[in-house]
């Protein structure tokens, strides 16, 4: 993923939190979190016994006037489950979205690599304290440094982030005419040398790819399996996501695709054309290239809120996030917390209303915007995906509405 999209993908969420906490100033520290007995009625909204339908239909029945060409949603938890699609499965075609296809989840990726991460310091195979160095000596820049596991995993490296994908210029045009193009792991480690650290070690936090790359490559060094193989025995399997999946960097395929993803590209007369951007290289791998489901994101966020893929002490990880500042500006904790840290070992936290903290993370990739949100006890839970036509992703208003639906905030 390139550090625009990287970019792009965190703003997006922390312009969706400012949206809420501008209508009551947000709890930051999660003390007011409600358990699974607090939810109902003045709790947040409606809370999870009083699903609104209605207002989840609503909130993607024009899916083209935010730019999109399909949405699929899906809500569940103690209070019920309700799965809503919008707009159109193929352009070209007409056919329909289908709720329970394939997508591209970007960045959601990263709560699996953290997952097995995790799993792997449980078992005493790495030292969440220990160096990436130790590991890896050869992996980051000469003269950086220690940088500990811990700390790529909630983004406190330090690292600067890696550069765009060859020439990218960040249109849909460039992005249709490379979307085979795809660079290594170790090409985009290539890409830090000679720049410096963006601040010492632990003392910031900056969402930053590279250190998801670096955690994969962990991950491999570690068991001397692949990425791609760890993950599947170790989440999929166990819970039974046939349809979640690492693919090759050279596989470009999406079988049975939920929609088709398809970007507006500019012409010289000053319309546009939809080009079919389905086929791209996964390249993003450990850190935004893996291939889900909305069922299947729901099965694995309830799974690793309930504590069914970690022991305790690594559980506690999820929800441990860094009292430092966000480097370069506000993340999605805005209100107290303005410009503080909103990043976990693997999770995001937002606090959108008095008294609600939701956990989860968004994912990017050109075509595609998803999410996956769910209060800690998965009370209720979220997941959504959109096709934009934009290379900019969702618009902010299109992920708020799908997120008030569901969690009984307020509409803009």
């Amino acid at each position: 993923m390139s550090t625009r999209m990287m970019g792009r993908e965190l703003a997006g969420t922390a312009a969706i939190s400012a949206l809420v906490v501008a209508l009551g100033e947000a709890d930051p520290s999660g003390a007011g979190e409600p358990g699974a007995g607090a939810f109902g009625a003045g709790a947040f909204g409606a809370g999870p016994a009083g699903l609104d339908a209605a207002a989840l239909r609503a909130s993607i029945a024009d899916p083209s006037g935010a730019g999109l060409t399909s949405a699929v949603v899906r809500v569940g938890g103690t209070g019920g489950h309700w799965t809503g699609t919008a707009g159109t499965g193929d352009p070209a075609t007409g056919r329909p979205v289908r709720a329970d296809g394939r997508f591209r989840i970007g960045s959601i990726s990263k709560v699996f690599t953290a997952t097995v991460l995790l799993q792997l310091a449980a078992e005493r195979r790495i030292d969440l304290d220990g160096t990436v160095q130790r590991h890896l000596p050869v992996a980051l820049p000469v003269g950086h440094p220690p940088v500990t596991v811990r700390q790529l995993l909630n983004h406190t490296s330090g690292l600067p982030g890696g550069s765009e994908l060859g020439d990218d210029d960040g249109s849909a045009a460039w992005f249709v005419a490379h979307a085979a193009d795809r660079r290594t792991p170790q090409q985009v480690l290539d890409s830090l040398a000679g720049r410096p650290a963006q601040f010492a070690p632990g003392t910031a936090q900056q969402y930053n790819g590279v250190n998801y790359f670096l955690a994969g490559l962990l991950i491999e060094r570690v068991t001397g399996r692949s990425f791609a193989r760890e993950v599947t025995d170790r989440v999929l399997r166990p819970l039974g996501l046939h349809r979640t999946s690492v693919p090759d960097a050279a596989d470009t395929s999406l079988p049975d695709p939920s929609a088709h993803a398809v970007l507006a590209v500019p012409r010289p007369d000053g319309g546009t054309d939809l080009a079919d951007v389905t086929r791209q290289s996964p390249w993003p791998w450990a850190e935004g290239g893996m291939v889900s489901t909305a069922p299947d994101l729901e099965r694995f966020l309830t799974a690793l809120l309930g504590g069914r893929l970690l022991p305790p002490a690594q559980q506690a990880e999820l929800f441990t996030v860094p009292d430092v500042p966000n480097f370069r500006g506000p993340g999605p904790d805005l209100g107290p917390a303005a410009g503080r840290a909103c990043l976990s070992a693997g999770l995001m936290r937002l606090s959108p209303a008095p008294g609600l903290v939701l956990w989860g993370k968004t994912g990017s990739r050109p075509g595609w915007t998803s999410g996956v949100f769910a209060t800690r006890d998965a009370a209720r839970t979220l997941v959504y995906s959109f096709t934009p036509t934009s290379r900019r992703g969702a618009p902010f208003t299109a992920q708020y509405r799908v997120a008030a639906a569901a969690f009984g905030l307020p509409g803009l």
